[in-house]
């Protein structure tokens, strides 16, 4: 076998970008569009294997058929690994198919959760997730009836203080995890703050950065699932999985609130696996109708796409004073800039 040449991509340009998908494309995967950095190694110029990452997710990690057991997998992960190390990200994760578990498992990685013959979450921590949980419950009350609600809050409206407040009358604890991705409108720690001032004045209530392990559709890779129902239920399926076997029992959480979605098919999706996968676990689920303003249901798209237009007068009426204060900041023109000047909120 020739020797293999290391070639770093970039994944911003059109022609290396296609370069590497049609690489992907003859191993039945896509090149998933956040990518950030990509390597491939290639004989004679011809690329036999490959692999990127976008943030601490390592993915699109693929090796040619021909070359399979020769440990190029290995070659990548060790490239990639060392890559995020420079650049200080030592937590890594990979998405990754079941039968690829082995593989990776000799690398360093651990599993975390998996859907069966859909897809396995590996971390190279062995005790990543027990550290988060220990992290999450350090402080907090304990006793009584548990529950949790999920919010991105992007940013924290009247809908979504009303459902923490219906959430925390029925509950002892209720524990309120912020999804932790900065692709919203409203990076994460703002978002995180204003669900904290949102909930003040519920004194059992714990606002927690969801982080690594409340999944967003952000970090759940698409390169290896085809078709996008398929995707959509997988990622559903796992970010649940994590909650029901770790999130819950850790926390003794026996019920998960949910709002109501008449608009969105994705969070439809979302909330009728959870009503399925959940009660077995122990955990009882009851979604929430949303409160309405003027015949319409209070949601952060709305609240955005007033912003956008510049109607601040009428985003008081659907976000908690300190939300709108918080917009009226000089902190918030950086943000408010970019919604307005997007083609979409």
């Amino acid at each position: 076998m020739e020797y293999l040449m290391e070639e770093v991509l970039k994944p911003t340009s059109q022609s290396e970008r296609e370069r590497l998908g049609a690489f992907l494309k003859k191993q039945g995967l896509t090149v998933d569009q956040d990518l950030e950095y990509s390597m491939v190694l290639t004989d004679g110029g011809r690329i036999v294997a490959a692999g990127s990452f976008a943030g601490r997710v390592l993915k699109c990690i693929a090796v040619d058929e021909a070359y399979q057991g020769r440990g190029l997998s290995a070659r990548v992960i060790t490239h990639l690994v060392n890559e995020q190390y420079q650049r200080g990200r030592t937590h890594l994760f990979i998405y990754t198919k079941p039968e690829n578990k082995l593989i990776f498992s000799e690398l360093g990685f651990y599993p975390v959760a998996e859907v069966p013959m859909k897809v396995v979450l590996m971390e190279n921590r062995r005790d990543g997730i027990k550290k988060y949980l220990e992290e999450v419950s350090a402080g907090r009350k304990k006793g009584g009836l548990c529950g949790a609600i999920v919010v991105n809050c992007n940013p924290f409206t009247l809908g979504h203080q009303y459902l923490i407040e219906y959430a925390a009358a029925r509950c002892d604890i209720l524990d309120i995890f912020v999804l932790w991705e900065d692709r919203s409108s409203f990076p994460s720690e703002v978002r995180y703050r204003l669900v904290q001032e949102g909930v003040r004045h519920i004194p059992h209530a714990a606002v927690h950065k969801g982080k690594d392990y409340i999944i967003s559709e952000a970090t759940f890779p698409s390169y290896f699932i085809k078709e996008y129902q398929d995707y959509v239920e997988t990622h559903a399926k796992l970010d649940i999985t994590v909650f029901a076997e770790h999130i819950g029992p850790a926390l003794g959480i026996v019920k998960r609130f949910v709002g109501e979605e008449p608009y969105c098919p994705v969070t439809s999706v979302y909330n009728r696996i959870m009503k399925e996968m959940l009660p077995a676990k122990g955990i009882d689920v009851e979604v929430v109708p949303r409160v309405s303003h003027k015949g319409k249901a209070i949601s952060a798209s709305r609240v955005r796409e007033l912003i956008q237009m510049g109607e601040m007068d009428e985003v008081k009426e659907l976000v908690p004073e300190t939300t709108y204060h918080y917009l009226l900041s000089d902190e918030a023109k950086e943000v408010i800039k970019k919604i307005q000047s997007k083609n979409t909120p």
